[in-house]
């Protein structure tokens, strides 16, 4: 996913937030705090066991771990299910109770380099980050195991403390959401799966959304991804050649790194960010007032020279106003080359013609766009222009998704804001991409949305982080943030309830 969210965080009161809603929540606490060395100790064993789709590596392994780990935190039942490439995992608990949650997880984390890393990736160290406490540097820490950990630390508390779940819950984990999900809807289209999901309330993921100064922000969607490769060279056509050669050659044969640039430079205008794919912007929905409203609200939260800092720019598109720019990283479907690899990349030149060259890219979707035609629109426009030679390979992906600011999931994390009085925006969309279509779409047409406190950062990058102890009360830890689950369930109940 995970996942390059614009989110802020909750702050937790830890002596009370919420009281009247968790019944006997000292006892829970209670357990929470006496198991928190085994809870590090757990999150570290499972970030020692990397799954990594791109790489194949622990497929097996990650699956049968994640099932383990359902199994542990109190799950009844759970189950590997496999598809057409990474297995995910189902699994039910029934508290009988009225109302059912379903929990979305993702157990695969992305590729690392050990030699950019300042402590081994696969050890979960601890160790002190200046300004934020104590914190597990590893691969996953942040995305999305720590917060996924937290979740079912949260879930044994219950258990251990003698306490039933105001909630039954369905999970659903995938382990190849870093590779855009490429089949994570097979999971959900199982019979068992989906009639298990259609009783469900809505599905969330866990997440450590908390910001530094502890403010909140709840997302109402995020935008699609979709993951491909274009590839020009002997493989795909008998007028490059099958093995590098001189370079002095390129005065009778055709250079492939060359067709391909002339391909890309298709895909957007001549400003170099706006996509010129034909038909691209034809179910694209503008924002709304409301949608408008809430951006800019949220700007005034997050000041520009702190994200600038953060983002080590200084200045956005066209230099466009700060407001201006969220609204453009909202609702604007992009086409984004991630890489380029062709030829001799090693020190000073090298005579030579290469016999291939690929681009990596993906797309980002907004309402009203679909997985679908993106891909189809890409493939008619490159064929309109002559490009037979180009040979598109689709990796992963899927639409955007939102939900309703009525629903019942988002009335209970504002609820969970309010009653804490804890300050918060509300985004009408991620730029960020995670598979939640798959559930807010047909036939399940569930709310989906993202939930968390806790701390972390480095997603996809060395040194990624997830907060263990907080050096400030306002930003919560990982026994926090346990507890915050443990509130957050008990005002679904609740509000599920209001709604019946």
């Amino acid at each position: 996913m995970r996942i390059a969210m614009l989110l802020g965080g909750v702050a937790f009161m830890a002596a009370g937030a919420l009281p009247a809603k968790t019944p006997d929540r000292a006892r829970i606490a209670a357990t929470v705090a006496q198991r928190h060395d085994a809870t590090v100790k757990a999150l570290q064993d499972w970030i020692a066991l990397p799954t990594i789709a791109a790489e194949k590596r622990n497929v097996s392994q990650g699956a049968e771990y994640m099932r383990k780990l359902a199994l542990d935190a109190g799950f009844q039942q759970a189950k590997i299910i496999p598809t057409d490439g990474v297995p995910g995992v189902f699994a039910t608990l029934d508290a009988g109770a009225k109302t059912t949650v379903g929990i979305y997880f993702m157990y695969d984390v992305k590729q690392f380099d050990p030699a950019e890393w300042s402590s081994p990736p696969l050890e979960g160290r601890l160790v002190d980050r200046p300004g934020e406490g104590q914190v597990m540097v590893g691969r996953g820490a942040s995305n999305q195991k720590g917060p996924e950990m937290a979740f079912l630390a949260a879930v044994k508390a219950f258990q251990a403390s003698g306490r039933k779940l105001p909630v039954n819950l369905v999970l659903v984990a995938e382990g190849e959401e870093e590779v855009a999900s490429t089949n994570f809807a097979q999971v959900v289209a199982n019979p068992e799966v989906r009639a298990a999901l259609s009783k469900t309330v809505g599905v969330f993921i866990p997440e450590s959304g908390q910001s530094k100064d502890g403010s909140a922000n709840i997302v109402l969607g995020a935008k699609g991804a979709v993951e491909f490769q274009m590839v020009v060279g002997g493989e795909t056509s008998d007028k490059y050649p099958k093995a590098d050669l001189h370079s002095s050659n390129y005065a009778r044969i055709e250079n492939p790194a060359w067709r391909l640039v002339k391909a890309l430079n298709t895909l957007v205008a001549d400003d170099g960010h706006t996509p010129a794919i034909d038909g691209w912007f034809e179910h694209v929905r503008p924002l709304t007032p409301r949608q408008k409203q809430l951006i800019a609200e949220g700007a005034a939260r997050n000041p520009e020279a702190q994200v600038k800092q953060q983002l080590g720019v200084g200045r956005w598109i066209n230099n466009e106003p700060y407001v201006t720019s969220l609204e453009r990283f909202v609702s604007q479907p992009t086409v984004n080359i991630q890489g380029l690899v062709s030829g001799y990349t090693g020190p000073q030149g090298k005579t030579v013609l290469p016999s291939r060259a690929e681009a990596k890219l993906e797309f980002r979707l907004v309402p009203d766009q679909t997985k679908e035609e993106a891909v189809a629109k890409l493939k008619a426009h490159l064929a309109k222009r002559g490009f037979d030679d180009v040979r598109v390979t689709i990796s992963g992906g899927y639409g955007p998704n939102e939900s309703d600011e009525n629903s019942v999931l988002v009335r209970a994390q504002k609820r969970f804001f309010d009653d804490a009085k804890i300050p918060y925006s509300i985004s009408p969309r991620s730029a960020g991409s995670w598979p939640g279509v798959i559930f807010t779409a047909a036939p399940l047409s569930l709310p989906a949305s993202r939930f968390g406190t806790g701390r972390g950062g480095g997603a996809h990058a060395p040194n990624e982080w997830f907060l263990i102890k907080s050096a400030d009360p306002k930003v919560n830890g990982l026994d926090e943030a346990s507890l915050a689950f443990v509130d957050f369930l008990y005002v679904i109940a609740d509000e599920a309830n209001r709604k019946r």
